[in-house]
């Protein structure tokens, strides 16, 4: 009791609580990244299987491979990597960047995801202090780093991270505080209308580019991460996150085809630009908005 008092009573130990625990997590969500769409495509083979796939039935039967089995081990000797050598971006600083058992590298990857999941989260401790919103706040924080890297890598946002992501927002819209002036999370109202607007937003988006050009210019998967952000922030911050992401994703694009990095018909994913502009907006969504009214005169 001692210590939840001193966290809220003194914000900079909850910051660093909060950045040490990130810190932690940011290694759990390296694997997460990692493992869950090898689980994923697992389990497609498995029913592919089923109905006689013999190459699929091959691969489903392979050696049981969850988050948690086997043990993390080097890509290249696949010796398992021991717990002093896992310790997050400590380890990898220590060892160089390298395997310590073969002298592989090791991606700069793996200590950037522990850092800026440390890092966000010492953001939202600082800015909402130690409560139930800071833990909304950490909460989508953690849902968002894995649902960043799987679709920068694979262009696919799990449905067994965005769903569970919507029904939690849903769930802590029973608990809004409506005197809060973070509104986090939204209530109950704003969050229903929140997660059916933002799903059918961008079904319809969907849909009509898909009638006008014959293509298909998102996934599924960026439907309900767009609704599982309006359940939690409420219908009113949709139209921000929706410029944020829009405006900052086609300003990527456009620098990627100029540099020639990437061609017109090569998709760019959608996912990280929407989890970007929703955390922003989970922070500073009201301000920005007030802002904007403010200096157009519209308040």
């Amino acid at each position: 009791m001692e210590f939840l008092s001193l966290l809220e009573e003194s914000r900079a130990v909850f910051t660093a609580v909060a950045l040490l625990a990130g810190l932690v997590v940011g290694s759990f969500l390296n694997v997460v990244i990692h493992r869950l769409p090898i689980i994923l495509e697992r389990e497609w083979r498995a029913q592919c299987a089923e109905f006689g796939d013999e190459q699929s039935a091959v691969t489903a039967s392979a050696e049981t491979f969850t988050l948690a089995h086997p043990r993390s081990r080097c890509p290249a000797c696949r010796a398992p990597i021991r717990a002093v050598h896992n310790i997050p971006v400590v380890s990898w600083l220590a060892l160089r960047g390298r395997c310590a058992s073969c002298g592989a590298p090791i991606s700069a990857r793996y200590p950037a995801v522990e850092l800026a999941t440390g890092l966000l989260s010492a953001a939202v401790a600082w800015h909402f202090g130690f409560g139930f919103e800071a833990a909304c706040a950490l909460v989508v924080t953690w849902f968002l780093v894995p649902l960043t890297g799987i679709d920068v890598d694979h262009q696919l946002l799990p449905d067994s991270l965005t769903l569970p992501l919507l029904w939690l927002g849903l769930l802590a819209s029973l608990w809004a505080d409506p005197a809060s002036p973070h509104a986090l999370p939204a209530d109950p109202r704003d969050a229903i209308i929140g997660a059916a607007a933002g799903y059918l937003f961008l079904w319809a988006v969907f849909h009509a580019f898909r009638l006008l050009t014959g293509k298909e210019g998102m996934g599924y998967g960026d439907f309900k991460l767009f609704a599982a952000l309006g359940a939690w922030l409420g219908w009113q911050m949709l139209p921000l996150v929706l410029l944020l992401s829009a405006a900052v994703g086609a300003a990527v694009g456009i620098a990627l085809i100029v540099l020639r990095r990437r061609g017109r018909e090569v998709p760019i994913p959608f996912g990280p630009y929407l989890a970007g502009a929703g955390w922003i907006a989970m922070l500073w969504g009201p301000q920005i908005v007030d802002g904007y009214l403010s200096v157009s005169g519209l308040r």
